[in-house]
């Protein structure tokens, strides 16, 4: 059998990070100084160029705000519908940093494996039923539906961001999914 170490990132091309475009380059040595490693999905869709910097875009736009939906809460929404869509890359690299980003080492697992079981308050479980919803259902979303979000105290920007996550992950998922994406070793033991 082989170690996780010997199996390829990805079974589509993988650059080397040499022959990247610069801008992709410095983004991804930057990204590497931050964490101590280059996380796998940007080498396994750098074969791209021009997907990966629209990638990076969105993925900034959504997932950088400082405004609404706290970081941790928009972490919980990428672990718990990349369990829903079965995506092992994002549950545990999205799951090592929601664990840092709430300071909890066990939300991940539970969010991951039974989110109506897991420890959340009645805001972050409010936001999970709707993602999830979002998730498998996105056609059955009403109006009630919206209507009850605001009646938690979702504002109309905060129900978006809730909506264009769980969107731009199933996007992500379904990629890392027909790439056969390895998570790096390194978050498995992230905020343990």
């Amino acid at each position: 059998m082989s170690k996780p170490s010997d199996l390829p990132i990805s079974r589509f091309p993988v650059p080397e990070l040499g022959d990247l475009p610069e801008d992709i380059r410095e983004t991804i040595l930057t990204i590497q100084e931050k964490s101590g490693f280059v996380p796998n999905v940007f080498l396994g869709m750098a074969h791209r160029p021009d997907e990966l910097r629209a990638f990076f875009a969105l993925h900034d736009a959504l997932m950088d705000k400082t405004e609404g939906l706290s970081k941790a809460e928009r972490e919980m929404i990428v672990v718990a519908t990349s369990a829903a869509n079965g995506c092992l890359y994002c549950v545990v690299a999205h799951g090592a940093i929601l664990r840092i980003r709430a300071k909890n080492p066990l939300i991940s697992d539970q969010l991951a494996t039974n989110p109506h079981k897991a420890d959340l308050s009645e805001r972050e479980q409010q936001i999970i039923d709707f993602a999830l919803k979002t998730c498998t259902d996105s056609a059955s979303i009403s109006d009630a539906d919206i209507d009850a979000m605001r009646n938690h105290g979702f504002t109309t920007d905060e129900i978006w961001d809730i909506g264009a996550i769980t969107a731009f992950f199933a996007m992500s998922n379904r990629l890392a999914s027909l790439s056969s994406m390895r998570p790096n070793n390194e978050f498995y033991s992230m905020g343990r």
